[in-house]
């Protein structure tokens, strides 16, 4: 449940797309991180008291590790200026029936610009679509379809199996301007657009974006119970399912390492075997990058065996992407680990991302 806290801004520090990060004294003159959102609490000062979630810092969690400022009780913020007893302004609600929750304008509801676009719109076109079931995947995918397709028109849709808030990921503030747009689906919200599900939001990246090609990932912060089932990163195989059934071309993007810890995710995580061998119900490109370690590549190719009757698994040639990588405008990283010192994860996305470019024909 919430552990509550209050306290004062002492100080308004570093701000990137939609956040600002805080330093906050409690009550007890313990001074602690905090995070706030100004679009749903209003924009904090030094000296503001605030009510904080602190659940998160209190437990230690790496991505999520702030506290989470709920509200500014003595300066709320004003009402936005769109009429509240109407749905011109749209009538999504996300977060839904959390004290937060936000109203927003869906991409295809009736108000939205793009209604009628979208109500008429059947399939993405055979638009490639690279699924990864974590959010650090996406530099590295978007790194490998810049080597070969620099001025491609990529959406990235922002599934809500981690943060929800699209505004809490650095990596998506950093990429600005190198996305087409983000468009946050089902209970993720902040987006360019907004979607209530992915089939929504990949016609909406296609048809409205005007994107040639997508990636799919949830935002950072998953959740995890060191089970097959308990990942949330499983429901990128429903992600495949969605590209097929609108007629895009799904590009699985595996989870490769030689570096991490814990034995379930080395070779190819148990994560992606479970989401492309069990849910994916349709067929995808699994792709594996050439020139691993030996020993690791005989480890990716024995566990993909099972899968190939369903998939295709293809091997992809990586030069120039370690530049690729190296050039990446936000830093990369995946569970504390940078570029060197996991390249085979990065290497792996960078080469889904370069296979969907080849998909484009």
């Amino acid at each position: 449940m919430v552990r509550w806290r209050a306290g004062a801004v002492t100080a308004v520090r570093r701000r990137w797309a939609g956040a600002v990060e805080l330093d906050v004294t409690l009550a007890d003159s313990t001074a602690v991180r905090a995070l706030a959102y100004p679009a749903l609490v209003g924009e904090p000062q030094p000296g503001d008291r605030v009510l904080l979630n602190a659940g998160a810092l209190l437990m230690g969690l790496g991505t999520g590790g702030y506290a989470l400022v709920v509200a500014l009780p003595d300066r709320l913020p004003a009402d936005p200026p769109q009429a509240g007893d109407t749905r011109d302004a749209g009538h999504l609600v996300k977060a839904r029936y959390t004290p937060l929750q936000p109203i927003l304008l869906g991409v295809d509801e009736e108000a939205s610009p793009h209604h009628d676009l979208l109500a008429a719109a059947e399939d993405v076109g055979g638009m490639p679509v690279v699924t990864a079931d974590l959010h650090s995947a996406l530099p590295a995918v978007l790194a490998g379809i810049r080597a070969d397709a620099p001025d491609a028109r990529v959406a990235y849709l922002l599934t809500d199996g981690g943060a929800l808030p699209a505004w809490f990921s650095r990596t998506l503030a950093g990429l600005a301007g190198h996305l087409a747009g983000t468009i946050s689906v089902g209970q993720a919200f902040g987006g360019d657009l907004e979607a209530s599900t992915l089939h929504s939001g990949l016609l909406a990246a296609r048809h409205v974006l005007r994107a040639d090609l997508a990636i799919v990932a949830q935002g950072p912060g998953n959740l995890g119970t060191g089970t097959r089932w308990g990942f949330s990163g499983v429901a990128v195989g429903e992600a495949v399912n969605a590209v097929a059934t609108l007629g895009g071309r799904p590009v699985g993007s595996l989870r490769v390492s030689d570096a991490d810890p814990r034995p379930r995710h080395r070779g190819v995580s148990h994560h992606s075997l479970t989401a492309y061998g069990r849910v994916a119900l349709a067929a995808a490109d699994l792709v594996v990058p050439d020139g691993l370690d030996p020993a690791l590549a005989a480890q990716v190719h024995a566990a993909l065996v099972p899968l190939a009757a369903r998939h295709t698994v293809v091997t992809v040639p990586t030069d120039g992407l370690d530049a690729a990588l190296r050039a990446s405008p936000v830093r990369l990283s995946t569970m504390g680990r940078g570029l060197d010192a996991d390249h085979a994860y990065f290497l792996a996305a960078a080469a889904a991302g370069r296979h969907a470019v080849r998909l484009l024909g």
